[in-house]
């Protein structure tokens, strides 16, 4: 018997259905929250044992050794570049403060009336 276009779309759509309906019980099913708030006791039980079964697995050490091991040199080339960056974000910020500085004492001796220039050669000489 042949179907007609109304059919199969008729069972594509009851298809989807079903399809969206196991999927919103499989997602409440695997709703790892709401299992551990369903079951508190016996989810910590699952937690504390697994934590057991992991710290004497090693996992943990192979796991360091390896991400040292894939990291070496790269520590020395981010600390090289990172010393770099702070070396010229300080410079910076060494030169504004510097003009800032500057500028506030220039303002302070337009303001008593003191010569303009940094430094006065007409300072009598120490006589040490």
């Amino acid at each position: 018997m042949a179907e007609t276009t109304a059919d199969v779309r008729r069972d594509i759509e009851l298809t989807r259905e079903r399809m969206s309906s196991t999927l919103a019980e499989l997602e409440q099913k695997m709703n790892v929250s709401q299992i551990v708030k369903d079951h508190p006791w016996p989810a910590l039980a699952m937690a504390v044992g697994a934590g057991f079964l992991l710290s004497g697995s090693s996992a943990d050490m192979k796991a360091a050794a390896a991400t040292a091991a894939a990291t070496k040199g790269a520590s020395t080339k981010v600390g090289a570049a990172l010393d770099d960056m702070v070396a010229t974000l300080l410079g910076g910020v060494h030169q504004a403060l510097d003009d800032r500085v500057s500028g506030w004492v220039g303002e302070l001796k337009d303001a008593i009336g003191a010569p303009a220039s940094g430094h006065s050669s007409k300072l009598p000489a120490r006589a040490d």
